[in-house]
């Protein structure tokens, strides 16, 4: 049996979309790229040919991985707003207070952080120090050189 993945409805809608889209918009146009690189004679030499398979190689093993995914996802549920605890779909604004300094990240799981678009994951060094606390709760972040967030709030 294969490893469950924690995932939000969010991250989840975006798989299927990528799934869907790979599937019904991708493979197909490969397919007709394939034909055309076919229909121009020799293959041992085509490298039209060669770059089709190459791109059809990595869309089929993109749609495995993400079937893999799909099949194995568990949804969690999004913290309710006035959530009193840091869950996984929580937006965490927090202050380092080494640098005095405000970040706002929402936590995410694995397969969906984006940490330039603030989504991070939950069992990050960031993540994992801030699940299960409370706003006004100081976490250290464990990393080489370890420093603390204050949780300022929780949305």
């Amino acid at each position: 049996m294969e490893e469950r993945i924690q995932i939000t409805q969010e991250g989840y809608n975006d798989l299927k979309k990528e799934y869907d889209h790979l599937v019904h918009v991708e493979r197909p146009e490969v397919i007709a790229e394939l034909a055309a690189a076919r229909a121009q004679g020799d293959l041992s030499e085509n490298a039209d040919y060669d770059a089709a398979r190459d791109k059809q190689a990595k869309l089929e093993a993109r749609i495995r991985d993400l079937d893999v995914m799909i099949q194995n996802a568990e949804i969690v549920t999004t913290p309710r707003k006035g959530a009193k605890v840091v869950r996984m779909g929580s937006v965490v604004t927090v202050t380092d207070l080494a640098r005095n300094t405000e970040d706002t990240y929402t936590l995410v799981g694995t397969y969906e952080s984006d940490p330039l678009a603030g989504k991070i994951s939950s069992t990050s060094p960031v993540g994992a120090a801030l699940m299960e606390h409370k706003a006004g709760d100081v976490v250290t972040v464990n990393v080489a050189k370890a420093y603390q967030l204050r949780i300022e709030k929780i949305a």
